[in-house]
């Protein structure tokens, strides 16, 4: 199933793209963001979710200071804010699985596609579908800019490389901090909350929620310096995108036909 649902249309598509522009990576720029737009059905309620959390923060702070020495009490409360404001605290797990799966699926066809395999035509020919098979001579142009996208992101002088990362990875924990930023909006309205009430827990939810903020960013550089820099490609569109649906959401352009709830 994940070979004929995920892998075998993913690796058609980006050669389908390959075939169209030239170049790999617009064929993976044009892949993320036809992705992206299949997945804003299961994203877009994650999103709604966390624009709506912002707009609740004033009452559970109330509700945090009404219930400070019961803790069950507050949750009970809570969650018939939540369920007054139709907001599911877990609407961001299945696409965030979702999102997971796909990215194994692209790395493995990254994997295929960027080896310096001599027989790499061939292989490939073994999966695409018979209009998109290349022709034996063929050769992968996996050149975009300065990278090779078949090799990390990371600085390279003289030959050596270099512990840093390159632009494009640089940049891909960048705007995936931003992202992360943007879809935890009561981060620090909790951290100043949770201060003021006794119980450690709400601590540690603070301090989780913060360390996430930084997590999600160093996991991509980290990730980047080992993997093909075709996927951090890939991760940057994918956040550029979130981060300019997000952005929209918090406007309430996505929300009740342009108007906040």
């Amino acid at each position: 199933m994940f070979y004929s649902l995920l892998y075998q249309p993913l690796l058609n598509g980006l050669i389908f793209f390959y075939k169209i522009f030239g170049n790999l990576g617009w064929a993976i720029i044009v892949l993320t963001i036809l992705i992206r737009f299949l997945l804003i059905p299961l994203t877009l309620p994650s999103l709604k979710a966390a624009s709506k959390l912002k707009e609740i923060v004033p009452e559970l702070e109330r509700l945090k200071k009404k219930y400070a020495g019961d803790k069950q009490k507050f949750t009970q409360a809570q969650l018939e804010i939540y369920k007054k404001y139709k907001i599911n605290p877990a609407a961001g797990c299945l696409p965030q699985i979702i999102q997971l799966i796909i990215l194994i699926a692209l790395y493995q066809v990254f994997a295929k596609v960027l080896q310096p395999d001599g027989d790499i035509i061939a292989k490939l020919n073994e999966v695409l579908y018979p209009f998109l098979r290349l022709p034996p001579e063929a050769v992968i142009n996996t050149r975009f800019f300065y990278l090779d996208l078949a090799r990390p992101d990371v600085f390279r002088f003289s030959g050596f490389t270099l512990p840093l990362p390159g632009f494009f990875l640089l940049t891909a924990a960048l705007v995936q901090f931003l992202s992360s930023k943007m879809m935890k909006p009561a981060v620090k309205v909790a951290q100043k909350e949770a201060k003021k009430t006794p119980s450690t827990q709400d601590d540690l939810a603070a301090t989780m929620q913060t360390q996430m903020l930084y997590l999600f960013p160093l996991m991509t550089i980290l990730i980047g310096f080992s993997f093909p820099s075709g996927l951090v490609l890939y991760w940057l569109v994918f956040s550029i995108f979130t981060v300019i649906q997000q952005h929209f959401v918090n406007k309430g352009l996505f929300i009740n036909g342009g108007k906040k709830a």
